[in-house]
């Protein structure tokens, strides 16, 4: 990961619409070099967090800076160093896709024609089809061509794969890895499919009705959660285990499953070692931890 200023910074940011708040007092840092999963319910906030980032929607307290300039202040030069897919987004329907590809390319000098050709081959994209007469995964796969073409410092994915089938989610899953070698680029991506997610993030932001609940490493997440089944080796197991911090807990007379959080695997093995037991650990999904954390 590359040092220096992050590429956002956000210090106690909110936004309201109406009754309802989206974004409550929020504190972060993204850095170059990540990709992050930005996760949480329908109305947690993360598509305002994402519109904040570019301007899009201001802050009415708190700042947000995005490239070192205030997010509401963005320059055509400084967006033009972001891509930005989300699901709602509308293309222009009466173009066919080649002359909508090369409507965009015309305004970024650094557009990749070899990106954009193998991507074209990868995903199999029609170049004679009206965008309009696309179905929602292929007009999907043609957003986001458009915005990795000219590839972006920042790339901001908001369910960008959600009208992907399995295969082509896949195949952009792959590609999300191979953009991400330079280490000058960071991505975002927010999604409701965790078994996807999880295959690409290094760092994760969980929230919950505009507030961030979780702001760390993927691996430092996994590392808090953990899953383990206690076999006694020799007659039932005691009433009380001596364990703390208990998520949940499936106990038989000679045998539990438990979720526990903040417990090293070497912690685990010498409780079960007193207690004359074999163990079995294996780390959560990030779907069984999400369910956690935003419980």
């Amino acid at each position: 990961m590359i040092n220096g200023n992050p590429i956002v910074q956000m210090r106690k940011v909110s936004k309201r619409f109406g009754k309802i708040q989206a974004l409550d007092k929020v504190d972060l840092e993204i850095k170059r070099g990540e990709i992050i999963g930005l996760l949480g319910a329908n109305g947690a906030g993360k598509s305002t967090l994402l519109r904040c980032i570019i301007g899009l929607y201001l802050a009415e307290e708190g700042e947000c800076v995005t490239f070192e300039t205030d997010a509401g202040e963005l320059s055509p030069k400084e967006l033009g160093r972001i891509g930005y897919v989300h699901q709602e987004g509308e293309l222009l329907g009466w173009m066919t896709t080649k002359q909508l590809i090369r409507y965009v390319s015309a305004y970024y000098e650094n557009w990749n024609h070899e990106l954009e050709e193998q991507y074209i081959e990868d995903f199999d994209i029609s170049l004679k089809d009206r965008v309009g007469s696309l179905s929602p995964g292929q007009r999907q796969k043609l957003a986001i061509l458009l915005a990795i073409g000219f590839e972006p410092e920042l790339l901001i994915l908001d369910e960008p794969a959600s009208a992907l089938d399995p295969i082509a989610r896949g195949q952009f899953l792959d590609l999300l890895l191979e953009i991400i070698q330079d280490e000058n680029r960071t991505i975002i991506i927010s999604s409701h499919i965790l078994s996807d997610v999880e295959k690409v993030i290094d760092h994760t932001l969980i929230m919950r009705k505009g507030s961030v609940l979780r702001d760390c490493s993927f691996d430092s997440l996994r590392e808090e959660f953990v899953r383990f089944t206690l076999t006694c080796l020799d007659g039932p197991l005691p009433t009380e285990l001596p364990f703390e911090n208990v998520i949940s807990c499936q106990k038989s007379e000679g045998r539990a499953v438990m979720t526990v959080q903040n417990y090293s695997q070497e912690m685990l093995e010498a409780e079960a070692k007193a207690l004359n037991c074999e163990i079995e650990i294996r780390p959560l999904s990030l779907e069984e931890i999400y369910k956690i954390v935003a419980s």
